[in-house]
C-alpha cells in the first residue's frame, strides 16, 4: 500500500507517501506559508532529489492541490496519478476523552474534533482544514484521523486527574491529556521488538524543540509529563515547563498583561530561551554558547538536564522500578552531551552509560554500560510510520 500521511499546521503542512509495511519513504515535503503566498520543499530521498517551488496557497485545499501535482509530476513526482494512493492519514492533536485509538473519519469523528477546539484552540482547527481539504480533493479515498493524546488515554486517574473542583473535570474535562502519543506508542512497540520482552518498565524521553517524558509499563503509558495542553512538563525551545501558576497572575497584575498575552510569553518567549538570554531555542546554539562561556546558555543546559532528570527519578519510583530509559525526537537522538549530562549521577537508579556508545547521532543502539542495570538506548522515533500503519490497517476494513 502507499499511505500519506499529512500533518497540517494553520500556516503550514508536512507530508509524506510511504509503505507502511516496510516504512519506505517515496517522497516527502513541506507547504508553507499557507494563507500568505505558499511555498512548497519536495524531496525524493532515494534520488536525492530536493525541488523548492513558489505556488499560491491561499488555503490548505491549495496546498493538498499542489502535494497531489508535484507527487505526479513527470520529472520529480513519485506516482502516476492519485489512485496508486490508497489511503491518507492525519495527524490530529488533541481528541480529548473521546478517543483511544486512531478511526476513520466520518462526520461524526469530524464533529468530536470540533468539539475538542477548546482542548486544542491552536492545532485542532489547523487539523480539521487539513482533512477537509483531502476530503474535497480526493472524495473517494478513506481518510483516517490518529490522534497524539490517545495513547495516553491508559493512564490511571491518579496520574491524569487534578486537584481541581470536580465540577471543571466533569463539566469541562479539565484533566491530564498528555502529547508526542504517537512518538511514545512507536517506542513502547519498538523496544518491545528490540528486547523481545512486553512486561518492561520503560521511561521514553521524547526530547526536541518541544520535549516530554512518558512512563510507560506492559506497553501501555502510565503517566506523561504534559498535560491539558503542551506546555507543561521540563522546560522546552521556547515553552516555561512546569511554573507555578501565580507566575502567570503576578505577570499579568503588574505588567498589564492579558490571559492570552501571558500565554503568549509562556509559550513563546520562555524556555531554554529565555534561561539563554534570548540566545537561541537551539540546543546546538546553547551548547556553543556555553562552550565559548556564556553562563547564561550553559544554565539554560542545566537546567533542561536537571528537570528530566527529575522527571526520570519520579517516574521510576511510579513504576516501581526501570528496566529502559529511552532517548528518542532531535535532541534525544543526536544530543549525546545532553544525554550524558542527564544521566550523570543516575547510577543509583542503575544508569550508567557506556561515553564511547554514547557518541553517536540518529543511531538505532543500547548505549549503557555492559554493567549497567537499566538499558539505554537510542531509539529514532517515526511518528509518520505510526500514522501510516493505524491508517492501513483501518483502510483495509
Amino acid at each position: 500500500m502507499e499511505i500519506l500521511v499529512i500533518n497540517a499546521g494553520s500556516s503550514s503542512l508536512k507530508y509524506q507517501l510511504m509503505d507502511p509495511e516496510t516504512g519506505y519513504v517515496f517522497a516527502k515535503g513541506l507547504c508553507e506559508r499557507i494563507g500568505i503566498d505558499g511555498r512548497l520543499t519536495h524531496k525524493v530521498p532515494q534520488r536525492d532529489l530536493k525541488v523548492e517551488r513558489e505556488i499560491p496557497m491561499p488555503t490548505h485545499s491549495e496546498a493538498i492541490a499542489a502535494v497531489l501535482d508535484v507527487l505526479q509530476d513527470a520529472e520529480v513526482g513519485v506516482v502516476r496519478s492519485v489512485d496508486e494512493i490508497d489511503a491518507v492519514g492525519h495527524r490530529v492533536v488533541h481528541g480529548g476523552v473521546k478517543f483511544a485509538a486512531s478511526c476513520v473519519i466520518d462526520e461524526a469523528c469530524k464533529q468530536a474534533i470540533r468539539d475538542c477546539i477548546p482542548l486544542g484552540p491552536l492545532h485542532n482547527p489547523a487539523n480539521l482544514m487539513g482533512i477537509e481539504a483531502c476530503e474535497k480533493i480526493m472524495p473517494n479515498k478513506p481518510q483516517v484521523a490518529v490522534f497524539d493524546t490517545a495513547f495516553h488515554m491508559t493512564m490511571p486517574p491518579k496520574a491524569y486527574r487534578y486537584a481541581i473542583p470536580e465540577e471543571y473535570y466533569e463539566k469541562d474535562h479539565l484533566r491530564r491529556y498528555g502529547f508526542h502519543g504517537t512518538s511514545h506508542r512507536y517506542i513502547a512497540k519498538r523496544v518491545e521488538a528490540l528486547t523481545g520482552r512486553k512486561d518492561l518498565k520503560v521511561i521514553n524521553c521524547h526530547l526536541g524543540n518541544g520535549s516530554s517524558l512518558c512512563a510507560i509499563q506492559n506497553g501501555k503509558s502510565v503517566d506523561t509529563s504534559m498535560g491539558l495542553a503542551p506546555l507543561c512538563g521540563v522546560p522546552m525551545g521556547t515553552r516555561v515547563g512546569d511554573v507555578d501558576t501565580t507566575v502567570a497572575q503576578f505577570i499579568a497584575d503588574n505588567y498589564g498583561k492579558t490571559i492570552d498575552e501571558v500565554l503568549t510569553i509562556l509559550n513563546k518567549k520562555s524556555g531554554v530561551f529565555a534561561l539563554s538570554g534570548g540566545v537561541s531555542s537551539d540546543f546546538r546554539d546553547l551548547e556553543a554558547g556555553a562552550n565559548e562561556g556564556n553562563e547564561k546558555c550553559r544554565l539554560a543546559l542545566e537546567k533542561f538536564a536537571y528537570e528530566v532528570k527529575k522527571y526520570i527519578g519520579s517516574y521510576a519510583a511510579a513504576l516501581g522500578g526501570l528496566d529502559v530509559l529511552v532517548f528518542t525526537a532531535g535532541i534525544g537522538e543526536n544530543d549525546a552531551a545532553t544525554r550524558a549530562s542527564i544521566c550523570e549521577g543516575m547510577e543509583w537508579l542503575g544508569i550508567k552509560l557506556d561515553p564511547e556508545k554514547n557518541k553517536l547521532r540518529g543511531k538505532e543502539r543500547v548505549i549503557s554500560a555492559a554493567d549497567s542495570k537499566v538499558q539505554v538506548w537510542v531509539i529514532p522515533t517515526d511518528e509518520e510510520l505510526m500514522i501510516a500503519q493505524d491508517t492501513a490497517e483501518l483502510a483495509k476494513r
